[in-house]
């Protein structure tokens, strides 16, 4: 009889040949093994969070991706209100509507009927401005934000936003066209200031109560 010993070394060669080493390498790659590992420990906690049952590799990797598609979905959510934030920041810039204390202590009434002759004479820009100092200033007086010279339109929406967040949603398109046109010098017609100064007013409770009438 042949000797075992023998036998064994002439088999662990024949196995030790690449064509049967092959079998026994991972080929995985890196994201491959990665992943691997990911569902192998999650499916550990499963049987920790399940009081020592076993689910099934299908349910597991199912749940997995389900969770890491919350996730992403959640992550996406968040750096869009993020990325939100950083342009209306920007849209609003950082000037102060008010540039002197004298323009804080015109009353509403003041300001709209400066709107009037401003938009008589064709000086939309500073029709604007007045309309919008005069919501600013109404705004004032509800005691919705607290206005101040050194205050910009980012401090008054963040404040507004945490009393009524639709009014400060309103707020915000009107402090918007009121930055380009004074700060950004955009030009601003007539029509479109009509149209402004139609959706500035809705910010007064009832312009009648102020004693001006809209042209």
């Amino acid at each position: 009889m042949e000797n075992p010993d023998k036998a064994r070394e002439d088999l662990q060669e024949i196995l030790n040949q690449r064509e049967y080493q092959v079998y026994y390498e991972d080929n995985r790659n890196f994201l491959q093994i990665w992943w691997d590992n990911i569902k192998a420990w999650f499916r550990d906690l499963l049987s920790e969070w399940l009081s020592g049952m076993e689910p099934s590799n299908a349910f597991a990797d199912t749940l997995l991706v389900i969770l890491i598609g919350a996730i992403i979905l959640l992550t996406l959510f968040v750096l869009f209100l993020v990325i939100r934030s950083i342009q209306r920041r920007r849209a609003l810039q950082e000037h102060q509507p008010f540039q002197s204390l004298n323009e804080m202590e015109w009353s509403v009434e003041s300001h709209l009927k400066e709107v009037e002759k401003q938009q008589h004479a064709g000086n939309y820009s500073l029709a604007t401005r007045h309309q919008f100092l005069a919501v600013l200033l109404y705004f004032h007086e509800q005691k919705w934000l607290k206005a101040h010279v050194w205050k910009t339109n980012w401090d008054y929406f963040a404040e507004l936003k945490r009393y009524d967040k639709e009014r400060a949603e309103a707020f915000y398109e009107l402090a918007r066209i009121f930055d380009e046109v004074f700060y950004g010098k955009r030009t601003i017609k007539q029509k479109e200031f009509e149209m402004y100064r139609e959706k500035a007013m809705k910010g007064l409770r009832d312009s009648n109560e102020i004693g001006i009438q809209e042209s």
